[in-house]
């Protein structure tokens, strides 16, 4: 038995297909088996995400306008009339904070969809089938990472246009990897709040908690314009370590910062998505399994 998506993008069972036993994916051994049907079960709850993307474009056309009118008005708003210590020219300094602020936002994505999925009983019918346990998760992963991607890549467009440059080559690449790496370790967090919430009207609410988030931070401005104790946060946000990271990589303004986090935000921009990972992940793994007591 195998997984399949119906017209309506909706994942079912295949009644007609193969046996679902560990050893009857290509290859021999249970092993191999296992990670066979895992790896087509995940494809398959990727397929029926991105289904729901092209059949409702009013969700896709908000997920990545927003970044657009974010950039413009930050951009266009903020442009003229901040500083940034050391020098440096300011959208400079903004660009790669304002990629890192829109990737710290996509949890709220991952939480709605994922509450969705749970009030109207679809992660429960994906319990009921004979697929992997991970797919429903993995899966979620992957379709997130691939709307960061598009987020990503419409938002560095619009940057170029209003005249950010930032510098090719592997510096671009790794920064790019870094901003994905956080929006990995945050879907952990979007999917354990998301099996919290009681509705998705609900998740809509947890932008009041994304946005001091991400405003105490140095998206758009230094800590250390800020009063001691508000920079002293502002620095150990882990937002603060993937925004430093890419701006030195994309070869902008860094904007100083004498603190140890700042001056590590490179190794810090690394460690803080393993953190969020280890703690969130397994909360959110504890939370699922627990759908069915």
């Amino acid at each position: 038995m195998s997984s399949a998506l119906d017209p309506a993008g909706r994942v079912t069972a295949d009644l007609t297909g193969p046996g679902r036993s560990p050893d009857s994916g290509p290859g021999s051994g249970p092993v191999r088996g296992r990670v066979y049907w895992a790896t087509a079960d995940s494809w398959n709850v990727v397929r029926r995400g991105l289904t729901h993307y092209q059949r409702q474009p009013v969700n896709i056309a908000w997920q990545l306008g927003f970044p657009i009118v974010s950039v413009l008005l930050y951009g266009y708003v903020f442009g003229s009339a901040m500083r940034v210590p050391g020098g440096g020219d300011y959208r400079d300094f903004l660009m790669p904070g304002m990629f890192a602020m829109t990737i710290a936002f996509g949890f709220i994505n991952t939480a709605t969809n994922v509450v969705h999925d749970s009030t109207k009983g679809v992660i429960d019918r994906f319990r009921s089938m004979p697929m992997s346990p991970s797919a429903v998760v993995t899966g979620r992963g992957v379709t997130d990472l691939i709307g960061a991607c598009a987020e990503l890549a419409i938002m560095m467009l619009t940057a170029f246009a209003m005249g950010w440059r930032p510098d090719g080559g592997w510096g671009f690449l790794a920064a790019f990897g870094l901003l994905l790496w956080l929006r990995f370790a945050l879907i952990w967090v979007g999917v354990w709040v998301g099996l919290l919430v009681p509705n998705p009207e609900a998740a809509g609410g947890l932008f009041a908690v994304a946005f001091p988030f991400t405003m105490i931070s140095s998206i758009f401005v230094a800590p250390q314009l800020m009063p001691d104790w508000l920079g002293f946060l502002a620095a150990w946000n882990p937002v603060s370590s993937t925004a430093a990271a890419t701006r030195e990589l994309f070869g902008g303004p860094a904007g100083g910062g004498d603190s140890w986090v700042e001056q590590h935000a490179l190794l810090m921009s690394g460690v803080w998505p393993v953190l969020l990972t280890a703690v969130f992940l397994p909360l959110a793994v504890r939370k699922f399994r627990a759908l069915s007591r």
